[in-house]
């Protein structure tokens, strides 16, 4: 049976009238999308605000938590490498599980990837402000509030952003250029520096807390270091080959970010001399190492990390939001969000709505501390780990039902290209392995705001799929749209 999508935008039928308005298509290679993917991912960020935890939940062994995640991440990466290629489509994990499961599924992880990634942007939105307030206080001993410096860099990012893909796109990657110059010579250094006292021992699985208890323990949060590995699929559309270029992207940039952070952990744990306890209480250990290490120069590290949510900002609202778009675009969310600058070709509605409404959230999560039984401001660093524990909820749902979908959808509309491991085995261990984080990111008993982020997650899925059922019985056209505008259609 063929793909009803692959007739590309002459499909298009119901409300929507027209052609459906496309994005610059072919303007971005393979190196630019990995570069932006790997962006998104903000290692430097990640890495310094994720470690601490990660340690202490998984001990000194922590980097083999990290190679884990890696491999699961990898297994994700198949999933979307495949889907991107029989369908390449801004739409991403939206058009690939509506294209299986219909427009009711579609519509529904619309909302899910929409909300889940705003929650889990705002966080990075929040830090990057804050992340300034922690460098300027620590050389000049200015403390102006964080959220002076979040309005302003949001600000520049979307300006950048709206000026076109390719200049936010170029952009995005020297940041991520210069975050990783700087990681790699403050780990380096770090290791000549305790070149003596080197060991195999993150690497040995009886160091891990717990053994494999602490491996699952600490799996979801080094999960959350790779976020925004899926970057390159919502870039299809203005990809030169997305067929090929999306999964090379994929996974080139996996491998590139699994063993940076093996790199970056071990560093690490070498630099506080195997000592967990006293690096998980380091606010930012990766910092604390580049002083030890480096001395005055230490000022590179912050640079690293200021450039890395710079980085993230413009990647991941750029791709994030072209998920929107499209799902305005073909009627699963208000045509609003599907408007194209006609000369820029930006899908500049729906970035700015993505921007607007994560600092709305921000503006309510602080709102609601000032309000709160304890009272007092919001702390960035705290709020992104929060943030970023609901929006990988909504996130790793998606992931999880789009794995569930590959087989379905080759079985169904590509049935001589179906391979049993490409298309079943591997796609049902990477659904296994998102269950893992779920569980741990869902477990009852932990302390609040996480305790009630799974009822959260519920009652937006429930209501997703409440909005969905109205709008496909409202809409009967709306089955014929989901992924009827391909990366590659002429």
């Amino acid at each position: 049976m063929p793909d009803p999508g692959a007739v590309g935008p002459s499909s298009t039928s119901g409300p929507v009238t027209g052609a459906p308005q496309r994005l610059r298509g072919g303007v971005l290679g393979m190196a630019d999308i990995a570069a932006a993917t790997m962006a998104n991912v903000g290692p430097a960020m990640s890495f310094f605000f994720g470690f601490a935890f990660l340690a202490t939940t998984a001990g000194v062994a922590s980097p083999l938590t990290i190679l884990a995640s890696g491999v699961a991440v990898a297994l994700l990466g198949n999933t979307l490498a495949e889907f991107s290629r029989a369908h390449p489509s801004a739409g991403s994990f939206t058009t690939f599980v509506g294209k299986t499961f219909g427009p009711v599924s579609a519509v529904t992880t619309a909302l899910l990837a929409g909300l889940g990634y705003i929650i889990a942007m705002a966080s990075v939105i929040a830090i990057s402000g804050g992340f300034v307030q922690i460098t300027l206080y620590h050389y000049t001993g200015v403390d102006l509030p964080w959220i002076i410096w979040t309005l302003l860099l949001t600000g520049l990012s979307v300006v950048l952003m709206l000026r076109g893909i390719v200049v936010s796109t170029k952009w995005a990657g020297y940041f991520f250029g210069v975050e990783m110059l700087v990681l790699v010579v403050v780990s380096v250094a770090t290791l000549i520096e305790h070149r003596g006292d080197l060991s195999v021992t993150p690497f040995q699985p009886d160091h891990l807390t717990h053994g494999l208890k602490g491996l699952a323990a600490g799996f979801p949060l080094a999960v959350y270091l790779f976020i925004g590995w899926e970057n390159s699929a919502a870039l299809a559309e203005e990809t030169e080959n997305p067929r090929r270029n999306v999964g090379r992207a994929v996974f080139s940039s996996v491998a590139i970010m699994t063993v940076s952070y093996i790199l970056f952990s071990y560093a690490t744990v070498t630099g506080f001399g195997y000592d967990v306890e006293r690096l998980g209480a380091s606010p930012i250990p990766f910092i604390d190492v580049a002083h030890h290490t480096l001395g005055a120069l230490a000022i590179l590290a912050y640079v690293g990390g200021l450039t890395s949510t710079l980085g993230v900002l413009i990647a991941g609202i750029n791709s994030q939001a072209r998920l929107v778009f499209n799902a305005g675009r073909e009627g699963l969310l208000p045509s609003f969000f599907g408007y194209v600058h006609p000369i820029r070709r930006t899908p500049n509605n729906a970035i700015v709505t993505f921007a607007v409404t994560a600092l709305l959230i921000i503006a309510g999560w602080g709102l609601g501390h000032l309000l709160g039984s304890e009272g007092g401001s919001m702390n960035p660093v705290v709020f992104f780990t929060e943030s970023s524990s609901l929006g990988a909820i909504l996130i790793l749902l998606v992931y999880l039902a789009s794995n569930i979908a590959l087989p379905l959808y080759y079985r169904r509309y590509r049935p001589q290209e179906f391979r049993t491991i490409r298309h079943l085995v591997l796609p049902a261990i990477g659904a296994l392995a998102i269950l893992v984080p779920l569980y741990y990111l869902a477990k009852p008993g932990q302390p609040a705001p996480y305790s009630w982020f799974p009822y959260a997650a519920l009652a937006t899925l429930l209501a997703a799929v409440g909005y969905a059922t109205l709008l496909v019985r409202r809409d009967p056209g709306l089955a014929e749209r989901v992924g009827s505008v391909i990366a590659d259609a002429e």
